[in-house]
């Protein structure tokens, strides 16, 4: 799988971010990134990267023959979102070892998914999406939506897409 301006990357670093964007599929980064991790004993790291590969075997089960490079972006945006929301009520226990765990899991998830949009990218992708809808309000926010999401999962969170979906058509 190849993102971008990150195809020529090969290496894998752990202690700073760095993408493990490479010319293989995520299942083979995140074996790969296990066995770098293991001999470097980084226990945390992975811990987060057996969980990632659960996930997405788990996901392969449930879809058979229909798991693709879509889907497994789906599961690590999914994966991201429920940590950033684990971070949040640790936080609002006061549990903040705990928030930082769910933290640093984040950062290894997302060293898997394809560089973020920027915020131009974004907008320009809207625009496009509203023009193939033919979207003129609020009530064609779904249709914008239905074509948006393909284009843009793992590359913006979803959250943040329909918020400006939604201010682009109000």
């Amino acid at each position: 799988m190849i993102w971008g301006d990150e195809r020529d990357r090969l290496s894998l670093q752990y202690g700073k971010r760095e993408r493990y964007i490479v010319r293989m599929d995520i299942n083979k980064q995140v074996s790969d990134a296990m066995i770098t991790a293991a001999k470097a004993k980084d226990k945390e790291t992975l811990s987060a990267l057996r969980m990632i590969k659960s996930a997405l075997h788990n996901r392969e089960i449930d879809l058979k023959d229909q798991f693709g490079e879509q889907e497994t972006l789906q599961v690590l945006s999914s994966m991201i979102k429920q940590r950033k929301d684990s971070v949040e009520q640790f936080k609002q226990g006061g549990r903040l070892e705990l928030a930082a765990k769910e933290a640093r899991e984040i950062e290894v998830i997302q060293g898997f998914m394809p560089q973020q949009l920027s915020e131009e990218d974004l907008h320009a992708q809207i625009e496009q999406a509203v023009e193939e809808a033919g979207a003129t309000s609020i009530r064609d926010m779904g249709n914008v939506m239905k074509l948006l999401m393909p284009r843009v999962t793992g590359r913006a969170d979803g959250k943040a897409v329909g918020e400006a979906v939604k201010a682009r058509l109000s």
